[in-house]
């Protein structure tokens, strides 16, 4: 498959990680696969069958952050190895305190945590995901999953559910509607000796065929977090926990008020770098 390279630069006061964090997580919505963040700002990859440049233009005219202004050039790539090309120019771990890292399976393995895990990206994981995800695993370790029921909503690289899987939870699934994604989530479950996950492919329509959780962690999006907390809440038994990431600061209040209408009482929220998760609970 052939790919289009697109390298955004940005003029702003705005710090460019932060920038280049959001354009990603704009610019999956539109099917680009992954992303590289460089001194001038942020490469990104999109297959071109998937290439929209119509779609690329009301991405950056309706871009949530102000002042910022978003240049780019673009050029066809032939097919090529692309995991030679994340274990080259990408993936990096990323590690959580003393606790967790993520690291390739290309990486030099590193003592002292507590929770090791294994995740070949792929094109599945993207630098917008950072954030969220090390803002979701912070959240998941401070948890008891002894005997738990978890669904990870959007799993991605099943990196949630790996983990949740390490702290011993019972039941783990994990969703996503990315064909991509589901078969690097099984994978990633095969490398990490956690093969007892279940994975599916699809969206929130998938959940009711895996029961009821304790835990619901749902890494998305602002937009289909809004359309799915009803869904959330109707696998959760009485007292579970849900978490969600996948957003920005400003979006806290309608994620908020759309949890109270399905009568979630909402507990904190966590920032980095203008992301956030939110822990909300069911009565």
């Amino acid at each position: 498959m052939n790919y289009y390279e697109l390298k955004f630069t940005y003029e702003s006061p705005i710090e460019a990680t932060i920038i280049s964090d959001v354009l990603a997580s704009e610019l999956g919505e539109i099917g680009f696969e992954s992303f590289t963040e460089d001194e001038d700002g942020l490469l990104a990859y999109v297959s071109d069958q998937l290439y929209n440049v119509k779609a690329l233009q009301d991405k950056l005219n309706e871009f949530p952050l102000e002042n910022v202004t978003i240049r780019y050039t673009e050029q066809l790539v032939e097919s090529k190895d692309w995991n030679e090309e994340w274990e080259k120019n990408y993936f990096k771990p990323i590690r959580i305190g003393n606790d967790c890292i993520i690291r390739a399976s290309f990486h030099e393995p590193e003592p002292g945590y507590t929770y090791n895990i294994i995740i070949d990206p792929k094109m599945a994981f993207g630098t917008g995901n950072h954030e969220t995800t090390y803002l979701m695993i912070s959240e998941m370790l401070k948890l008891d999953l002894e005997g738990k029921d978890l669904l990870d909503m959007g799993c991605g690289t099943a990196v949630l559910a790996i983990l949740a899987k390490m702290k011993h939870a019972n039941k783990v699934v994990g969703i996503d509607i990315d064909e991509w994604a589901y078969n690097n989530a099984l994978e990633n479950t095969r490398l990490n000796h956690t093969e007892d996950i279940q994975i599916a492919l699809g969206g929130a329509e998938q959940i009711p065929a895996f029961g009821t959780f304790d835990i619901v962690f749902a890494n998305i999006n602002r937009n289909i977090l809004l359309n799915d907390i009803n869904r959330y809440v109707g696998c959760m038994k009485p007292g579970a926990t849900l978490f969600m990431s996948g957003f920005y600061t400003e979006d806290i209040s309608a994620i908020q008020a759309e949890c109270e209408r399905n009568g979630l009482k909402f507990i904190s929220h966590a920032e980095k770098n203008n992301w956030v998760a939110v822990e909300t609970q069911k009565p």
